[in-house]
């Protein structure tokens, strides 16, 4: 059985680019590890891989949901070790990819999901009101005030399983062979590689993409996690000008890629690479030279 290979890093460090040169190196086919790219009609806003871009290698769950549907981590665990199970059986090596590290540790750990039933988006409450609901239910939860979607979760864990998430067992037991490849750099490059990023996503039509989605009047959970939408919509409504808007997204991006580095950094047992981004090629060849040793 081939090893599993999982690359993870900050939002716009190269780990898209990392898993087609792996996959047409090590016979692989890649899985999204990403919550927001199950979803289709969001493609700029979350730096989805273009069709000409995957080479020919075979891309899974992506595109797989409409953005007025639910779908939780209980249902990315059962399909993405669907997943894992069919490209072991063809005798291909399985490639993880993406940003959301609750779902990657979902699939590859030994993690207890109840399946998330009448799911509740609390749209209509101040983030103090929820964090306050969710110390009448769980007083020794250790999730920040600020952090809503967390804090959602914990809530609707508790309407579906009437106990508390902070008393569900937790395990770092990994039910795969896996490889956690993570793809770092100087976190002022990393910024400014972030911001630019921006820039191009609009010059690409991410302003036309998130009017698109504005005007179906779907505010769901699909449409309001990524970064890039609810900024924008801000300036639809007409409470922020567009560069503050674009402004927003930028700082909201930096943010999020520090809280990956973070989180990626504590919770698996990563092993690092510097990205070479003047030859990305040095990149490769380092995390190939590893695997194969």
């Amino acid at each position: 059985m081939k090893k599993i290979i999982c690359i993870v890093g900050s939002t716009g460090v190269g780990k898209t680019k990392l898993s087609i040169e792996l996959a047409k190196k090590l016979d692989g086919e890649i899985i999204n590890a990403d919550s927001t790219q199950v979803y289709k009609s969001m493609d700029i806003a979350t730096a989805k891989i273009k069709e000409e871009e995957k080479e020919g290698i075979k891309h899974h769950l992506f595109d797989i949901k409409e953005i007025n549907e639910d779908y939780t981590v209980f249902d990315y665990q059962k399909d993405c070790r669907s997943k894992i199970n069919e490209i072991e059986e063809r005798g291909k090596t399985p490639i993880l990819v993406g940003g959301t590290g609750l779902y990657i540790k979902a699939a590859l750990y030994d993690y207890k999901f109840e399946e998330e039933n009448d799911i509740n988006g609390y749209e209509e409450y101040s983030n103090e009101q929820l964090y306050n609901k969710l110390l009448n239910v769980d007083s020794n939860t250790t999730i920040h005030m600020n952090n809503r979607k967390r804090v959602i979760r914990a809530l609707n864990y508790y309407n579906n399983t009437n106990s508390a998430l902070s008393s569900k067992e937790k395990t770092d037991k990994l039910l795969y062979d896996v490889v956690f490849i993570g793809l770092t750099t100087n976190r002022d490059f990393l910024y400014d590689r972030i911001n630019k990023r921006v820039d191009i996503m609009l010059d690409n039509g991410l302003l036309e993409e998130a009017k698109k989605i504005y005007n179906t009047c779907i505010r769901s959970k699909a449409v309001l996690t990524p970064i890039g939408y609810k900024e924008l919509f801000e300036y639809f409504d007409g409470n922020k000008t567009l560069e503050e808007s674009i402004e927003l997204i930028k700082q909201r991006s930096r943010k999020y890629a520090k809280r990956q580095y973070t989180w990626n950094n504590h919770q698996i047992p990563v092993n690092w690479f510097e990205v070479d981004f003047d030859d990305f090629d040095n990149t490769v060849n380092s995390v190939l030279e590893f695997l194969n040793k």
